[in-house]
């Protein structure tokens, strides 16, 4: 597809970065030369420097011909006409990225108005993430397939689990209709199979029903009721977009933040939320806040640093289910051996949302990818496909499929009914079927099955 993306800022340069490395033709327009020097040389796409706003130099970067327009710059109004000025040039779709929650009430009327196809809220779709996993605190991470019949749950084995030590294919003792997907160990992911032997400090991917999943966790000491007491340290947007979720959720919240008029807004948006005036690293105004008896602290200051040492600190005070916000990725090789809780990046959140969106567009071009999670980073992903007619994969045992190695079918869902696939089990047209890879671009059902030759 022919992709423009006007804003070449963290968020821009990281939507240029997975849709170019899914292989579509992308431009990315921006008024510094030096942001875009940078973008074209880790990058194989094309920049345009100048006001993407313009019609002008949105026609020079081909407009009338694009597919899509995503508008990423840092202020909402102009996200707003860029993609106005897009869709009357004939950009066939747009997308436009809107942070303030001042929209947030309306977005449906002007996403009407605007002819936009998607707005993406960064910093509410973190939040939103964030929550999921507050409400089932042993995982790291959640995502969601099949309307939410279907979830993948990221869960880190610590020493003691009863998980250590044993092969995959002894997992049915734990009498729960769980299956292991994906299984990071260090810097390798591995795609496993019954014969694999989990370790210490494994974050393993488990695909289940919700009900199957809390079972599990239950049946393996890992608690699984949602959080009732959480501190936040920073309050920025995602701090408020998280406070009005949990709050709404029955939770007790406590906002810890250093702007005196932040606080006072907070304090107006959010009446059913303790907002606290300080600072968030000071270590006697925490514990006199209770940070300690905590059920979840969540750092989500401006400053990856600052947030690294808050949750540093909070594991070790307290037994809080800990949440840490990262901007950049040059940390993220540092905080993977940190134990930092789950860790969240507001803009590979934005980037998934995106790729997912991206992804439906090209159903009408032959896919038949309907959700797309990138599980393990960008090592390993999650996708739902629907099984068309005439597929290749149809009426086969699961245990007779030459599937292409790193693939794994995950759950099929068939009717009312969704179960995790045993090797007896077959793929029926119709069906919706979740396949765990480390393959990039799969676009169709047929492609796990080995390349005839």
């Amino acid at each position: 597809m022919r992709i423009i993306i006007v804003g070449d800022g963290k968020m821009g340069s990281t939507f240029a970065q997975r849709l170019s490395k899914a292989g579509h033709d992308v431009t990315i327009i921006d008024k510094r030369a030096t942001a875009l020097q940078h973008t074209i040389e880790s990058l194989d796409i094309m920049a345009i420097e100048g006001n993407g706003t313009t019609l002008e130099i949105q026609r020079e970067a081909g407009v009338e011909q694009a597919d899509l327009l995503i508008a990423a710059t840092n202020t909402d109004e102009q996200n707003l006409l860029t993609c106005l000025i897009a869709k009357r040039a004939g950009a066939k779709h747009t997308i436009a990225r809107v942070r303030s929650p001042e929209y947030v009430k309306e977005i449906s009327l002007i996403q009407e108005d605007l002819g936009l196809s998607l707005t993406i809220n960064p910093e509410l779709a973190c939040a939103t993430e964030m929550a999921r996993v507050l409400r089932f605190p042993s995982a790291v991470k959640i995502d969601t397939f099949t309307g939410g019949r279907v979830e993948i749950l990221k869960h880190c084995l610590s020493p003691n689990s009863p998980l250590v030590g044993i092969r995959l294919s002894e997992l049915s003792r734990f009498k729960a209709s769980v299956l292991i997907c994906a299984v990071e160990r260090g810097k390798e992911v591995f795609i496993p199979n019954g014969s694999f032997q989990l370790a210490a400090g494994d974050r393993i991917s488990i695909v289940a029903q919700p009900r199957d999943a809390s079972l599990f966790f239950r049946r393996i000491g890992a608690p699984t009721s949602p959080v009732r007491q959480i501190m936040l340290l920073g309050g920025g947007r995602i701090a408020y977009y998280l406070a009005a979720q949990m709050a709404d959720f029955g939770a007790d919240v406590k906002i810890i933040e250093q702007d005196y008029a932040v606080c006072r807004n907070l304090a107006e948006a959010l009446p059913n939320v303790t907002v606290i005036h300080g600072d968030g690293t000071d270590h006697l105004l925490l514990s006199q806040e209770g940070i300690e008896e905590m059920d979840a602290v969540a750092t989500l200051t401006g400053l990856d640093e600052q947030n690294i040492l808050m949750s540093l600190y909070a594991g070790q005070v307290s037994k809080a289910k800990i949440i840490t916000k990262i901007t950049r990725d040059s940390f993220e090789d540092i905080v993977e051996n940190m134990d930092v809780g789950s860790v969240f990046y507001p803009r590979y959140i934005a980037a998934e949302a995106v790729v997912r969106y991206v992804r439906a567009m090209a159903n009408s071009t032959g896919s038949n990818v309907e959700t797309l999670y990138s599980i393990v980073g960008d090592k390993a992903e999650a996708l739902e496909f629907r099984v068309s007619q005439g597929s290749r994969v149809s009426g086969i045992p699961l245990q007779d499929l030459r599937t292409r190695p790193g693939i794994l079918i995950g759950s099929i869902h068939r009717g009312a009914r969704v179960f995790i696939p045993r090797g007896q089990d077959t793929i029926e047209e119709g069906d919706s079927v979740v396949v765990v890879t480390t393959l990039p671009n799969l676009n169709d059902l047929d492609d796990i099955l080995e390349r005839r030759r």
